[in-house]
This record gives structure tokens, sequence and C-alpha cells, in this order.
């Protein structure tokens, strides 16, 4: 499945589903629940709704509203480890297998979000355990 094919399989009301389904999950979680102010949840979880609706080829509200996404600019205030990738990682698979989508567009969303969140890193893990040695660290 191309991604841009995604909107026209999920719609507006699966991506609602998606991104309820994840920010659920976020205020009770040690790891990513303090990089989410509460009074921004709401917003918070607007954008991520309405950048990917564009993203899976639906209506640009997310470029018209805030102009190119720049996720890594817009992301590098987040302290981003390797343990919070792997933990947004795991929230979001939860979130898609609750949102019951038909196999091939959870699978077109999981691989968009393992590349995306990879991608996002912008601390080591020596940067969250000072004094550990780097080969200890070395990134696999």
């Amino acid at each position: 499945m191309e991604e841009s094919e995604v909107f026209t399989l999920l719609g507006e009301t699966g991506f609602d589903r998606l991104v309820a389904a994840f920010y659920r999950q976020i205020p009770q979680d040690d790891i990513l629940g303090p990089m989410y102010p509460a009074e921004d949840l709401e917003g918070a979880e607007q954008r991520l709704r309405n950048f990917l609706i564009f993203r899976f080829g639906g209506p640009a509200r997310y470029i018209e509203q805030r102009g190119h996404p720049r996720l890594r600019q817009r992301h590098f205030r987040f302290p981003i480890n390797q343990a919070a990738r792997d933990r947004w990682i795991l929230l979001m698979n939860r979130a898609i297998e609750a949102s019951e989508f038909p196999e091939e567009a959870a699978h077109c969303l999981t691989r968009f979000f393992a590349e995306t969140a990879t991608f996002l890193i912008n601390q080591s893990d020596a940067a969250a355990h000072p004094g550990a040695s780097a080969q200890a660290l070395r990134w696999h």
C-alpha cells in the first residue's frame, strides 16, 4: 500500500481514533508524560492528527496552520533518546492495534512511525546515563 492511500482507506475518523488512543496513554506514562504539558495535551493531539492526515493523503490543514512540518526542529527541545523513541513506538503500536485498522494500513503506519521516531532521536543514551562507558552505550 502506498502511503498516500492510507487516508483514503482510514479517513479522518480512522486518524481520530488512532491519535485519541495514543494520547489516552500519555498522561500516566513515566517517560513520555513529562514531555507533554497537561495544558497543551489537547493541542498536541490536534497537531499530530492534522499532521498525519496531511502526511497520508488527506487535507493540508497542518500545512495551512503551521507551515512545513520541520519535524526535527519542532522536536529538538524534547530529550528524545532510544528509550523515549521505543516508548513512543510502543504506545503508538498499542494505539494502532486498538484502532483495528486493516492490515495493510497498520503495516504502513507502523513502518512510518518506526522510521520517523528513529529520525527524531536527538540524544544518545550517554546523556541519560552519565558515567556509563561509551562502549556500553554504542548504537547497534
